[in-house]
């Protein structure tokens, strides 16, 4: 190993140290709350070194946010690649592949829905911002392509298959959002699932053909 990839692989590794300890501390102590002087006393790091690899705490809580946009798109492949033969079956797989990625990482899902209707997205470096930009266009380029081929098979009803995709994303935030608000203000109320299932089943009806 030379010595350019042996740095390489010290700078990637202390990277995911410090994103490891950002996550414990956000999670411990909320977004708002943390500070990056927190995550570097969790990352047992000074706090300039910590901005030798995040400009800003958004950078770094953004960055924690490729991992649910890269599950996303793993998962959005695996249900796409399955041979299409029935429509309610296919339905349903898109639906327990969006559940996935809500218990992937509840807490760090629920904050990318936040940051990307804030202000949020503008304290990030261009190359961050495009990486969060292209997988996002691409999962849903992907969920756009299930819908497009049920369309195809006249088995889906015929609408622009990007709106439909753009729909249920919509759908699925903003349950998420509602749901996480509602239990933060009684802890007994936590109907996410139910609702999201109930949700799925009324837009289900709604996109297949009878």
């Amino acid at each position: 190993m030379g010595i350019q990839e042996r740095k390489e692989r010290e700078r990637e590794r202390r990277r995911q140290q410090i994103m490891v300890a950002a996550k414990r501390v956000f999670t411990n102590k909320g977004f708002a709350k943390a500070t990056m002087e927190d995550i570097a006393k969790e990352a047992e790091l000074s706090p300039g070194t910590l901005y030798l690899y995040f400009k800003n705490k958004d950078e770094l809580y953004a960055s924690l946010s490729l991992r649910i946009l890269q599950y996303l798109m793993i998962r959005l492949e695996h249900v796409n690649a399955e041979p299409f033969t029935d429509a309610s079956q296919r339905l349903n797989a898109l639906k327990e592949a969006m559940f996935d990625v809500y218990e992937f990482d509840p807490l760090i899902l629920i904050n990318m829905f936040h940051m990307q209707s804030s202000e949020t997205l503008k304290n990030l470096s261009p190359d961050l911002l495009n990486q969060i930009e292209s997988l996002s266009r691409s999962s849903l380029k992907v969920m756009a392509n299930i819908f497009e081929e049920g369309i195809r098979k006249n088995m889906f009803v015929d609408r622009h298959p990007t709106a439909v995709a753009d729909i249920l994303w919509s759908l699925f935030s903003g349950i998420i959002l509602w749901e996480t608000s509602k239990k933060i203000i009684n802890g007994e109320k936590d109907f996410l699932k139910e609702t999201f299932d109930t949700a799925f089943e009324i837009f289900s009806r709604g996109i297949m053909r009878h």
